[in-house]
């Protein structure tokens, strides 16, 4: 995921008496730490770590995950981060050896794609040509192709990208994922635990690293809440594929900051109070910095019992 909470409620929290405990390790001297020792690259920006690597002037998980593994290794870390909210691991996400889907599910989407342009071609009076099945087909997997590229090309031009780091020898050492709500619709759940299973095989595959430790950060949307439906079938899917070697499975529910789980139900009619607590919807994880924040400990905790 992108990263949703706004700076500015971290900035409010790390000096409001009842939340700076969380982010006192975060900053020194009046403002947030960037570490000399862990790097980050997520899409067109790079640098040291700190705070505003999420969405624009936002922060996620990558923040206190990168710290808590520079506090672990005196070995400088890098954080090579590709995310695209929205994306699915049935269709942008997929993976090779999952294959594509089933013709008759393929010709339905092919329909219904074909559809919605006559129907904008009508509207705008335009002649854009009809979708193919080669259109179709080639929107499964671009996320995975775009996320190759990005750790490839971070990893061949790491030392124009991070200076600090000529000389030294990169590694892979570990993945995180974290994703899942747009796998909830039109059936896509019941093939996640598949998918996500291709998917492990495949990035191992790609880095020559059979046991690759690969941490997955369970959906967690449902809080304090018992997850249902779609959501319960994804989670138990993630939570399946312990099944394979140096995976972990983090539950993020559990993680919740329930003062914004509190407020968020009546956020309209209380913005001011709102705005201190949260910073997004419930399926961005309420835009809690403290959620997102445990969720990023816990995820990097999980790679370092994998070591």
């Amino acid at each position: 995921m992108e990263g949703k909470a706004k700076n500015k409620l971290l900035e409010y929290q790390a000096k409001a008496p009842k939340t700076k405990e969380h982010f006192a390790h975060l900053r020194k001297d009046g403002g947030w730490i960037e570490r000399e020792d862990v790097m980050i690259k997520y899409l067109n920006r790079h640098g040291k770590l700190t705070i505003g690597y999420g969405s624009r002037e936002r922060t996620g998980v990558e923040l206190q995950l990168g710290h808590t593994l520079g506090d672990h290794y005196e070995e400088p870390v890098l954080l090579i981060k590709a995310a695209w909210g929205g994306h699915s691991l049935y269709q942008k996400f997929r993976s090779p050896s999952s294959g594509l889907p089933p013709g008759e599910k393929l010709a339905g989407e092919l329909e219904k794609a074909r559809e919605r342009t006559k129907k904008k071609n009508e509207k705008r009076k335009k002649n854009d040509p009809l979708p193919t099945m080669e259109d179709i087909k080639a929107g499964y997997g671009v996320s995975w192709r775009e996320m190759l590229k990005e750790v490839r090309g971070t990893l061949e031009n790491y030392e124009t990208l991070f200076p600090s780091l000529k000389g030294a020898t990169p590694e892979i050492t570990g993945f995180v994922w974290f994703q899942g709500w747009n796998d909830q619709y039109n059936g896509a759940e019941i093939e996640y635990a598949s998918n996500m299973e291709h998917f492990i095989k495949d990035v191992r595959k790609e880095f020559e690293s059979p046991e690759l430790p690969f941490v997955i950060g369970m959906m967690g949307q449902n809080g304090s809440k018992e997850a249902k439906g779609a959501m319960k079938v994804i989670q138990d899917a993630q939570m399946a594929m312990e099944k394979l070697p140096k995976v972990k499975a983090v539950r993020t529910d559990v993680l919740i900051d329930k003062a914004a789980e509190a407020l968020y139900p009546t956020w309209r009619e209380n913005i001011p109070e709102w705005e201190k607590v949260g910073s997004d919807h419930g399926y961005h994880y309420l835009g809690s910095a403290i959620w997102l924040n445990r969720i990023g400990k816990s995820f990097a905790e999980a790679l370092l019992e994998l070591e």
